[in-house]
């Protein structure tokens, strides 16, 4: 019955173009949100920041304290950029795909076009939007707007931490904040080592555990 459906009906292109914008419109909220609980984040970790290197009495592990934030810093920053640049590319989609539909509906036929399949592409990749992206792929491929991309092509997004140019970034962050001082000389282990700093010191304590669960939270 689905079979001889499809031969004789064809979707509606004022539907389709209904249903990408919903999806494209339902993106770019999730987008907005997570930019918006990023920039939070942010401001949270620079006082962070600011109050261990103020306290009165500093101990052997405010430095390292201080050091993990600043590296939880620019974890948040790479993100906050990694999203903005993706909301660009989710309103360039929006674009390219309401043009394709008016031409469509002058010509009668839809051109394909690679830079909507690279923009969902990289889009897909995002763990904040591969849901709702891949059913936009599939309007947009039956829509003839894109061609259906390998499954290889869509894979999780790499979020690497490269050590030396992340650390040189973290050096950056403590000048900004605290002055060099506090960063002079301490090493991160790539496991976060069960020191002092997550035990109470005073009200100011931050929870480093926390903070690293609420970004993973972002991630996943």
């Amino acid at each position: 019955m689905d079979t001889l459906k499809g031969l004789f009906w064809k979707p509606d292109p004022a539907e389709q173009l209904r249903k990408c914008n919903s999806l494209i419109r339902t993106n770019s909220r999730a987008l907005d949100r997570q930019i918006l609980t990023l920039k939070n984040l942010e401001t949270k970790t620079k006082s962070q920041i600011k109050a261990a290197s103020t306290r009165r009495q500093h101990t052997s592990s405010t430095p390292l304290e201080i050091r993990l934030l600043a590296r939880e810093l620019v974890r948040i920053r790479r993100q906050h950029t990694r999203l903005n640049t993706s909301k660009a590319q989710l309103e360039s989609v929006g674009m390219q795909v309401r043009e394709a539909f008016a031409v469509r509906k002058i010509q009668g036929s839809m051109k394909v076009s690679t830079q909507v399949m690279k923009d969902v592409n990289a889009l897909v990749k995002l763990p904040e939007l591969t849901g709702t992206m891949r059913e936009l792929s599939s309007v947009l491929v039956a829509a003839n707007v894109m061609e259906e991309m390998a499954e290889d092509a869509m894979g999780a997004a790499e979020t690497e931490f490269e050590d030396e140019e992340a650390e040189e970034e973290v050096d950056k962050v403590i000048a900004e904040l605290v002055g060099d001082r506090f960063g002079e000389g301490v090493a991160v282990p790539d496991d976060l080592p069960a020191v002092s700093v997550q035990e109470p010191v005073a009200d100011e304590q931050v929870d480093l555990q926390e903070m690293r669960s609420r970004l993973e939270q972002l991630r996943s």
